[in-house]
């Protein structure tokens, strides 16, 4: 196939010609006649491309680069790549070739001078050509780690992000993925937090399901880097999902410290999501998971939030708190509360899920209480349940109605006139029906008591 893309029938077989010259080439190179070696050599590439001999041509443009190569003339290699490709009519399957071979040329430069030099060679003459996408991806990937390694980490980023992996048709899904998660590590590295969301949607997680011990190593790094990202922006009932996928994984259930640790942060995390629906389901089928037995404080945790009874805030904070920040022998604690800026975030979070539990289960107990009370019962000044109070209402996850003037606190919403009038409707054809039930058996006593007297 030529380089316009039209599918070319070979006229002439080149192939004898081809392997004579060859070796009498490289032997004029290895003698320090290079120019000469490259002469001869032009002039049967251009016989063997406007014959469309593809293999033959394939053979002179990497016996062409390989004599540069071996004659360390890095300038002239570079020269020689630009002509070749750029000849007329040039075939797709000897330029694929020709970089193939060069390829393999970039880890043996002397400099990262010249490496960088052949890489953008490269990544010039294989712009937009389908045939040597994977090549070309594979030197992006490369320049964007030299990059990195100079600490422009954004311009790293930049590079590789030009590269649409998904999209190719010739890579192995498996490498793809490695591209994907290479970009989206490099965009947590400069906290582009919207483009690694974005770029995370390319990976599908049923590619993950497979048990290859590869699979699963990219499944935990693709995990690892969704957990930093919903950590920074602050979802937990995400991360909470995402470190029970972690726990799922083959390799994680096999090692006994790893699930423990993948467990606790489960616990942990779904308990510090705000409450609502998902929260809640996500909740329970946590406490079904069997492994809790061999974490004991942790299931009781969890318990302490599926039960519909008060916790005293700062008993139970005391209580747990050793066991959460700092671990015991033989159950080390996790990263969630450790004494850092985000821990000391995270802690205080979850002293507002205690708090917002008791103002949940009150609001289940109870249809009116005292500001002072409710004070009282969730270890706070009156002014602080009404904040917690306040905010709960503003998410709709409990009604209530603050009647400062009286210090009173009302749970019960307010109902609608027709719904009371509905049901006082019903309640009244309820009585009828019964009445009237009550009168037939009435009728059916005094009837058979006369067949009796009869």
């Amino acid at each position: 196939m030529s380089g316009d893309g039209k599918l070319e029938k070979m006229e002439v077989d080149y192939s004898e010609t081809v392997d004579k010259l060859i070796p009498e080439c490289e032997t004029i190179a290895k003698d320090g006649n290079l120019e000469e070696a490259l002469e001869k050599l032009y002039g049967l590439e251009k016989q063997t491309r406007v014959a469309c001999d593809m293999v033959s041509n394939g053979k002179i443009m990497v016996c062409a680069v390989k004599i540069c190569f071996e004659a360390k003339k890095w300038e002239m290699l570079n020269d020689i790549i630009v002509v070749l490709t750029k000849k007329r009519s040039q075939l797709k399957l000897a330029v694929a070739k020709m970089v193939q071979e060069c390829y393999t040329y970039v880890e043996k430069t002397p400099d990262l001078e010249t490496k960088l030099k052949l890489i953008d060679t490269l990544r010039v003459v294989t712009e937009g050509k389908i045939y040597v996408e994977n090549e070309r991806a594979r030197l992006t990937m490369k320049l964007a780690k030299i990059k990195e390694n100079q600490g422009d980490i954004g311009e790293a980023a930049t590079i590789l992000q030009e590269l649409q992996v998904e999209t190719f048709g010739s890579m192995e899904r498996k490498e793809k993925i490695e591209f994907i998660l290479e970009q989206m590590r490099l965009c947590l590295a400069k906290k582009d937090y919207i483009r690694v969301q974005i770029i995370s949607k390319k990976i599908s997680i049923r590619f993950f399901e497979n048990k290859d011990e590869d699979v699963q190593q990219l499944k935990l790094r693709y995990y690892q880097m969704m957990i930093e990202l919903d950590l920074a922006d602050g979802n937990y009932l995400s991360t909470c999902k995402h470190f029970k996928a972690v726990y799922d994984t083959p390799l994680i259930e096999t090692d006994k410290i790893k699930w423990k640790q993948a467990l606790k942060s489960v616990v942990l995390y779904v308990i510090l999501a705000p409450h609502d629906n998902e929260q809640s389901d996500m909740l329970e089928r946590v406490r079904t998971e069997k492994k809790l037995e061999e974490i004991p404080k942790y299931k009781e945790l969890l318990e302490c939030f599926v039960s519909q009874e008060l916790m005293q805030l700062e008993k139970f904070m005391a209580l747990y708190e050793h066991e959460l920040r700092e671990g015991e022998s033989g159950s080390p604690c996790t990263d969630v509360f450790l004494h850092t800026e985000d821990g000391q975030k995270r802690w205080k979070d979850f002293a507002n899920r205690v708090v917002e539990h008791n103002i949940r289960i009150m609001a289940k107990y109870y249809t009116r209480i005292t500001s002072k009370r409710m004070s009282n019962l969730l270890d706070l000044s009156v002014e602080e349940a009404e904040e917690y109070l306040a905010k709960l209402v503003v998410n709709k996850t409990v009604y209530a109605k603050i009647d400062r003037l009286a210090g009173v606190v009302t749970f019960t919403r307010p109902r609608d006139p027709s719904d009371v009038l509905n049901e006082w409707s019903h309640s009244v054809n309820k009585l009828m029906g019964l009445v009237n039930k009550a009168t037939h058996l009435i009728a059916k006593e005094e009837m058979i008591h006369s067949l009796k007297a009869i």
